[in-house]
This record gives structure tokens, C-alpha cells and sequence, in this order.
């Protein structure tokens, strides 16, 4: 009796054991993928706290008077009957502060005139001289893009570093955006031995054309 029951147990844990397997490899894949947009999404606010930082510079060089020039006064609330009686007394009095706020008003607004004129040659000459930065995605795909044959992670990822050294880029994460870029169909993983290659789709179909002609 206990050989015929030994083997639907037997069969059922492999089952188990090859679905973990399988969520095991899920999970991975996941977490990079994650990992990837992650890093991604901090690049671009890096960029963007950039871009802030470039416009709050821009803005003080237009003249830091601009917020008086738009100043409100509020107006006078409402009183009571009993109240008005003593508001009446002071129209006299109110007459050469409404003057003075108009005068101060007309000052602040021609001295943001001036500096805005004054301003205007520098922030022309740092639009033009801050471009948007390309994401590391972006940056991965147009290396294999440029290469005539499949690179590993490791040759991508030293190609970057070197080619933008001021940006900090790390390895593990390059690997992380090529898996990515490989999820989303943007590059196709090939494998030479227990090697791993990255490459753009179309670059592969283009070689086996050309060795195909050659050969020909």
C-alpha cells in the first residue's frame, strides 16, 4: 500500500516546489523592475529640484520688490450701527495713508521695471545654457542604439560612467533598467554560454541580414 500512495505525493510536491520556484523568479523580477522605476523617478526629481533651483534664481534676478507691487489692502469690514458713529470721525485722517500706499505702490513698480530690464540679458543667456538631462533609461537605450552588436551589463554600464561621470551612475542600477527595458519590450536579452547580452530589438534582425548578404 504505501509504494502506490508514494507517488501522487511525490508529483504533488513537485508541483509545489516548481510553483515557488516560479513566484520565487516572479518576485525577483518584480523587485527590479521596481528598483528601475525607482530610480528613474528620483533622477527626474533631481531634475526637477534642479530646474526649481535654476528658476528660483531667475525669479530673484527679475528684483525681489515684485510680491509689494502686487500687495492688496483689504478692505474695511463692516460695522454695527452702534460702531459707524466712531468710523465716521476718521476719513480725514485715512485720506493721506490711502496716498502714501499709492505712491509707495508706483515706486515698487517702477523699480521692478528697471530691474527687469536690467534682468532680462541674464536670464537670456541662462535659459539656453540649462537642457533638460535625459533619464537613465533614456541614456541605456540610445547606448545599444548606437552599438552594432549585443553589450553586457557591465560593458553598458562602464560605457556611462564614463561617459557621464558627474551623474554618479552605479552599476546595479544599470543592470536594474536594462531588465526593465527588456520587460517593456525596449531591448532583447540574449545569452552566449552563461553569459547575458543586451541589445535593441531590430539591432539583431539587422545583423542576421547582413551576414545572410555577406555569406551570399
Amino acid at each position: 500500500m504505501m509504494p502506490e500512495s508514494a507517488g501522487p505525493v511525490t508529483e504533488l510536491t513537485s508541483q509545489y516546489v516548481s510553483q515557488v520556484t516560479n513566484d520565487l523568479e516572479h518576485n525577483l523580477k518584480e523587485q527590479e523592475r521596481i528598483t528601475a522605476e525607482i530610480a528613474v523617478l528620483q533622477e527626474q526629481l533631481a531634475t526637477l529640484q534642479h530646474d526649481h533651483g535654476t528658476l528660483l534664481n531667475m525669479q530673484q534676478a527679475l528684483g525681489l520688490a515684485a510680491p509689494a507691487g502686487r500687495a492688496v489692502v483689504p478692505a474695511p469690514r463692516k460695522k454695527s450701527g452702534g460702531t459707524r458713529r466712531a468710523d465716521d470721525k476718521k476719513p480725514a485722517a485715512a485720506k493721506p495713508v490711502a496716498k502714501k500706499t499709492a505712491t509707495k505702490k508706483a515706486v515698487a513698480k517702477k523699480a521692478v521695471a528697471k530691474k527687469a530690464t536690467a534682468g532680462k540679458p541674464a536670464a537670456t543667456k541662462a535659459s539656453p545654457s540649462e537642457p533638460a538631462q535625459p533619464t537613465l533609461i533614456e541614456l541605456v537605450r540610445r547606448h545599444l542604439a548606437e552599438q552594432t552588436e549585443p553589450r553586457s551589463a557591465a560593458e553598458v554600464s562602464e560605457a556611462l560612467i564614463q561617459a557621464y561621470p558627474e551623474r554618479g551612475i552605479q552599476r546595479k542600477v544599470v543592470r536594474t533598467t536594462l531588465e526593465n527595458l527588456v520587460a517593456r519590450n525596449g531591448a532583447q536579452r540574449t545569452k552566449q554560454g552563461t553569459s547575458v547580452f543586451y541589445v535593441v530589438p531590430g539591432e539583431s534582425a539587422q545583423e542576421t541580414t547582413e551576414g545572410a548578404e555577406t555569406g551570399a
